[in-house]
């Protein structure tokens, strides 16, 4: 095998090579810029390693919603422990609160913001705290208004406040609505009950039309009808607390009432078994109450602190403030209906 030929770095014939083959020799002060100008020893630069890579953080939307879910899951086994356990409080009247904010506004509120699509006005003239009694009319076949009212109130308050609602006492004598009624807060309709709420500094809600006003067949619709002896406004009065005006539209359109089987009532105990165009002809199906478009506007506060202790016993006094009432909801009815454009829509 031949020996290699050995070709030193420092050969003149190196440096003094030409052509496309030729070399050049690199040092600190023997290297050349482009086009032959020599390098000076301050031309050459320090090559810094490249910095390592840091790993990309977690996308900032992911951490915010994998840590909401896991709070969620960690309420939700909370709560179920305290369900389990009985750690959970009621009032003297059964409302629990923990199940209505939990459970309760959490299947309600889907109905009223996606299938009937709540719009709410004048929720400013709320009180922010102590007692007040809202006075709403009453209609749709089926007390739905009453739970909208309830979703309404405090989800749009800026305080949050819960309603306290009034309800027949057929409400509490029906399986299973009777104790989901109490959880939620309502109670029976009665002055004792109403005032010890009031003066507890609760939000009361009464529709002093009752089955009249939820029973009345679609071609009465809108028109106000009677609102009993004033009970409500002697509480009121009692109380001293504000009267808060409510106007529903919307609602009287869900299950139009174009027939009343007065003898399947008396039956079966209720105040009446409606006919509606999809009830009971297509069963079940037909319960399903239609996609209305609803408005619920909360008018100007009458207060009544101003008035004598014994004004509560003035018969005159009480059909003025009832007529006053009833007057102010039956014109922003007829103000709304004016301005909707569609039922649906």
């Amino acid at each position: 095998m031949a020996d290699a030929k050995v070709i030193p770095f420092d050969d003149d014939r190196s440096r003094g090579a030409t052509g496309k083959g030729a070399t050049r020799r690199r040092g600190p002060g023997g290297g050349t810029r482009r086009g032959g100008e020599p390098l000076g020893a301050g031309d050459v630069r320090e090559v810094k390693p490249l910095p390592l890579r840091e790993p990309e953080p977690e996308s900032e939307s992911a951490g915010p919603e994998r840590g909401g879910w896991e709070r969620r899951v960690a309420g939700g086994l909370a709560f179920l422990r305290r369900r389990l356990t009985g750690e959970y409080e009621v009032d003297e009247f059964g409302y629990d609160e923990e199940l209505t904010d939990q459970v309760l506004m959490s299947m309600l509120r889907p109905i009223a913001e996606k299938y009937f699509r709540v719009e709410v006005k004048g929720v400013e003239n709320i009180p922010s705290e102590g007692g007040a009694l809202i006075v709403s009319n009453h209609s749709g076949t089926l007390p739905l208004d009453g739970l909208m009212l309830q979703v309404a109130v405090h989800d749009n308050h800026p305080a949050g406040r819960h309603l306290r609602l009034l309800a027949a006492d057929l409400v509490f004598m029906l399986p299973v609505v009777n104790e989901l009624a109490r959880k939620a807060g309502h109670t029976l309709a009665c002055a004792e009950d109403a005032q010890r709420l009031l003066e507890g500094g609760e939000l009361v809600g009464v529709m002093p039309e009752g089955f009249k006003g939820i029973g009345k067949p679609f071609s009465e619709r809108y028109k106000l009808q009677r609102f009993g002896r004033g009970g409500f406004v002697s509480t009121a009065l009692r109380a001293g607390t504000p009267i808060v005006p409510c106007s529903i539209v919307g609602a009287e359109e869900i299950y139009p009432m174009i027939g009343n089987a007065k003898t399947l009532a008396r039956v079966l105990g209720f105040p009446y078994f409606p006919i509606t165009p999809t009830f009971p002809w297509l069963g079940p199906l037909g319960a399903v109450p239609l996609p209305t478009k609803w408005t619920i506007q909360f008018g100007e506060p009458i207060p009544t602190d101003g008035y004598p202790p014994e004004a509560a016993e003035d018969p005159m006094l009480m059909f003025n403030l009832t007529d006053q009432v009833r007057e102010q909801i039956q014109h922003t009815l007829y103000k709304l209906l004016v301005q909707r454009r569609s039922v649906f829509f």
